[in-house]
């Protein structure tokens, strides 16, 4: 296997992480470090149990073995509202927006996490609670505006195109605050313009020292954004190291071209 990024400081550890459905192992010892400031990539072939892993790091799935450490800290086990709010954040494969509330609502959602005022305070509609929810709608439209979505924030957001949508989403984890932000495939859906869009996105969120985490089918992408990608094949990490090595790997072409050939010419 390649050798990862060496940096000073890892944010997630991942140790021998294992887990199993009926037959099938979704992963297979998984051993691997995302150092914080960076952006790192996990990819692979289709069923290679990358989103099982996402939800195995993020408190949806238990693991059977193996370990998961985030700053320092063991998260093995802990529930998705605890390690969330540690700051390691994740978006879903498939946009999920909440219906009958705007694109502007949808993104300022994501930052209720971070207030700080009561309740009650927000329910009698104090000075401080209203200077919060003015600040919250501000950056929530700063957000929108870089993204190119501020000019439908009216709009209600079940009604935007799936593409807008994975992009409210990543705006909506980004308003939460997250320390490390796992995102599961946002260029899917996206047409040439907007993956432009979201890969300086994600060079500016690494730029502000939030460290990314990002399952994508998109090669190109990967390799014009990532420090690091590794590979998953069959649950288990094949290789692991900087775009351009990963990408010469004997074992990681075999793995895309024996996808493609079993797709018939599909997407890996």
């Amino acid at each position: 296997m390649n050798a990862p990024l060496v940096h000073s400081r890892p944010g997630l550890e991942v140790r021998n992480l294992c887990r199993s459905f009926g037959g099938l192992q979704a992963t297979a010892d998984v051993s691997f470090s995302v150092p914080f400031g960076t952006v790192t990539a996990l990819v692979g072939p289709n069923g290679a149990g990358k989103t099982t892993l996402f939800n195995l790091v993020t408190g949806i799935v238990r693991p059977q073995s193996g370990e998961v450490f985030f700053d320092g800290e063991r998260i093995t086990g802990a529930s998705a509202g605890r390690i969330a709010a540690l700051g390691l954040i994740r978006t879903f494969q498939t946009a999920r927006v909440f219906p009958g509330l705007t694109v502007l609502e949808n993104a300022m959602v994501g930052g209720h996490r971070r207030v700080r005022t009561s309740p009650f305070a927000h329910m009698i509609s104090l000075p401080s609670a209203r200077r919060e929810e003015r600040a919250l709608r501000e950056r929530a439209e700063a957000m929108l505006d870089i993204v190119g979505l501020g000019r439908v924030r009216d709009t209600h957001a079940v009604e935007l195109p799936m593409g807008s949508q994975k992009l409210l989403e990543v705006v909506r984890a980004l308003m939460a605050a997250p320390r490390m932000l796992l995102l599961d495939e946002p260029a899917a859906g996206l047409n040439d313009s907007e993956t432009a869009d979201l890969a300086a996105l994600l060079r500016a969120i690494r730029d502000t020292g939030v460290t990314v985490l990002v399952v994508e089918h998109n090669m190109a992408l990967v390799m014009s954004v990532a420090e690091q990608v590794v590979v998953l094949e069959a649950g288990a990490v094949i290789a692991c190291g900087d775009p351009d090595a990963v990408r010469a790997d004997p074992r990681v072409i075999r793995a895309y071209l024996g996808a493609e050939a079993d797709n018939q010419g599909g997407r890996p």
